[in-house]
């Protein structure tokens, strides 16, 4: 079994298919196939399901597949590990965001570029994504580090987090509407929504996680009538009348040109949560750790509560 063996059958899962992953990999389609053919043949099992328009890996390749990038990691980490000690870090980083993110008073793309300044060598692929599908990545070692909503107060064994955002949860509505005919006008308790249509984060996302387990909380199940993955985007719905709008609050609430009032949900209060996550175990290459050092500084970090 040979390391660039483990690096093809890798490529392959996550382009989908041998084009994409020889084209990626710069080799003929043909050289690639028996490469992973040679290693089948080395296990005795078909890592590979090559029966419908997609390559997809078979049961046994899916149980081999964390091990084969934590074989990756640990050889790029070796090489990496010696160029520290020359002065030089390189290497490429995966960076998972939220899209709610970068709303709150953090420029990901200046990070970003001044991190480039100091370490031109490494490569940073930044993707957006949905905290569920993120969390998984990462504790799958796909993702090194994420920026993503909390789904619980403690990380999940293998994951570490710093809080970076802590804002109660609101209910934006345009000015006319019902709710902001109450004596109290700068909050609503989470009841008075269970027969309101409203608009949500999508499924996956902190932030919704955390609205359900307040709504079966106060017992009701909410009646979603529009979601999307940008709370302007749920911003602008509500304030065309459609229903009203769950979202993160604090000094950057999402305003469509004044169209929008909000009001604190309360009984139970609910808070979203933004969080810097990292794997907590397994192979950590130095670029990765440097990155997540210095995201540790830039971000801001919460008070615990």
């Amino acid at each position: 079994m040979e390391l660039r063996q483990l690096r093809y059958f890798v490529s392959v899962v996550e382009d989908g298919g041998f084009t994409r992953a020889a084209a990626r990999l710069h080799l003929a389609q043909p050289g690639l196939s028996s490469q992973i053919r040679q290693l089948e043949k080395e296990l005795g099992q078909p890592l590979l399901d090559r029966s419908g328009r997609s390559v997809t890996p078979t049961e046994v390749g899916r149980a081999v597949l964390p091990y084969a990038r934590a074989a990756l990691a640990a050889a790029d980490a070796v090489r990496q590990t010696v160029d520290a000690y020359t002065g030089l870090l390189r290497g490429r980083v995966t960076l998972g965001l939220v899209s709610s993110a970068t709303g709150h008073a953090f420029d990901i793309a200046a990070f970003l570029a001044d991190f480039h300044d100091t370490h031109p060598a490494v490569e940073v692929a930044l993707t957006e994504d949905t905290t569920e599908r993120m969390q998984a990545a990462l504790l799958a070692g796909e993702l090194d580090i994420a920026v993503l909503g909390l789904t619980a107060e403690e990380p999940p064994p293998g994951m570490a987090f710093q809080t970076v955002i802590d804002v109660p949860l609101v209910a934006a509505v345009a000015p006319g509407d019902p709710l902001l005919d109450r004596v109290d006008r700068t909050s609503v308790p989470l009841a008075d929504l269970s027969d309101r249509p409203l608009i949500c984060l999508s499924r996956g996302t902190g932030v919704r996680a955390a609205f359900e387990r307040g709504c079966a909380q106060a017992g009701f199940r909410p009646r979603v009538a529009f979601e999307a993955a940008a709370p302007h985007v749920l911003a602008k719905l509500a304030a065309r009348g459609l229903g009203v709008a769950v979202l993160p609050g604090g000094e950057d609430e999402p305003g469509v040109e004044g169209q929008l009032r909000t009001l604190r949900i309360v009984e139970p209060e609910i808070r979203a949560r933004i969080a810097l996550a990292w794997r907590a175990t397994g192979p950590v290459s130095p670029a990765a750790r440097v990155l997540v050092d210095r995201l540790r500084e830039a971000l801001p970090k919460q008070p615990e509560r």
